[in-house]
């Protein structure tokens, strides 16, 4: 690990294994099955034909103006949380989340005492032509320049946390693949929120930024202080990927409102979740729960905070 202590960042080909990738594979087809039958009963899609895939719904999705990406997610939304406000845990994302080699991979830089962190989205990147221009998601265009860090509250700045990416499809210079500056700085820099939350323009130069090209299957590890982007998608399809957290047990989450589960133990064995659908009922307790209460910000940087000044 000398080289992420130094670097921020590692880049492993191989780490999750073909059958799970199958598996989110097939399991988001169906979810997408069933969405594209609602909205066409609903009269918002045409009818779909026997050769659609699933990112073909989704191009259908784009064009009609429908909002596809947060049902598919892995989170809540950073407001107007409601009690139906739809998120996507099945028992293949339980899968991945908990996959050995990617546990091992966190475990070898935190120890093994790990808890999944509910800072963790899926990312769907189309090709940015197809995206509507007022788009700004990061989870859907490509990624301002940010430290993980800096979308947590202050109760994590002490936390020894670290993110895995992982690609489901090839992530390639063509199609948006992560880019980071090597090295971590000593604290964390200025983030405005604008569109999205990033590192303000005067306090990170573009200079000595490295594309992270990776095969499906693969990962790129983040220090949560190494800064990273993503290029845009200048393909004709689409990039796929998870970006999953990991923390030791016991600290905060930096998002403490939304529930966190032990992945690993060899302290206490018995307090590892086991069952995907515990996690599914989790995130259902707590979208009910912040459904019925005041906004809870889930970073630290408003708008017209002196940062984008």
């Amino acid at each position: 690990m000398s080289q992420f202590e130094r670097d921020g960042y590692l880049v492993l080909e191989d780490v999750i294994d073909r059958g799970t990738i199958a598996a989110i594979h097939a399991e988001y087809a169906e979810l997408m099955d069933k969405m594209y039958d609602d909205w066409h009963a609903m009269g918002k899609v045409p009818a779909s034909s026997s050769d659609m895939n699933f990112f073909d719904k989704i191009d259908v999705a784009i064009n009609a103006g429908i909002e596809w990406y947060q049902p598919l997610d892995i989170s809540l939304p950073h407001s107007d949380i409601s009690k139906t406000t739809p998120m996507h845990i099945g028992p293949a994302v339980f899968k991945l989340t908990t996959h050995t080699n990617v546990l091992a991979i966190a475990e070898a830089i935190l120890g093994p005492e790990l808890t999944s962190n509910p800072i963790q989205h899926v990312r769907i990147k189309p090709p940015e032509r197809k995206v509507a221009k007022h788009e700004d998601r990061a989870h859907i265009v490509s990624t301002d320049w940010h430290q993980d860090l800096g979308v947590t509250m202050e109760s994590a700045d002490q936390t020894d946390m670290v993110t895995i990416w992982l690609a489901i499809t090839d992530a390639t210079l063509e199609n948006g693949c992560l880019q980071v500056k090597p090295g971590v700085p000593s604290e964390m820099l200025p983030h405005c929120t604008l569109n999205q939350v990033g590192i303000t323009e005067k306090h990170l130069s573009r200079d000595g930024a490295f594309p992270t090209p990776v095969r499906a299957g693969g990962a790129v590890v983040f220090h949560p202080l190494t800064p990273h982007a993503s290029l845009p998608n200048n393909s004709d399809e689409y990039r796929w990927s998870f970006d999953l957290r990991y923390n030791v047990t016991g600290q905060s989450t930096g998002r403490d409102q939304f529930p966190s589960f032990v992945a690993r133990s060899s302290a206490n064995a018995a307090s590892v979740l086991k069952d995907w659908r515990v996690w599914r009922s989790m995130w259902a307790e707590t979208r009910n729960r912040l459904s019925q209460s005041d906004h809870i910000p889930q970073h630290r940087w408003p708008s017209d905070g002196p940062s984008c000044a």
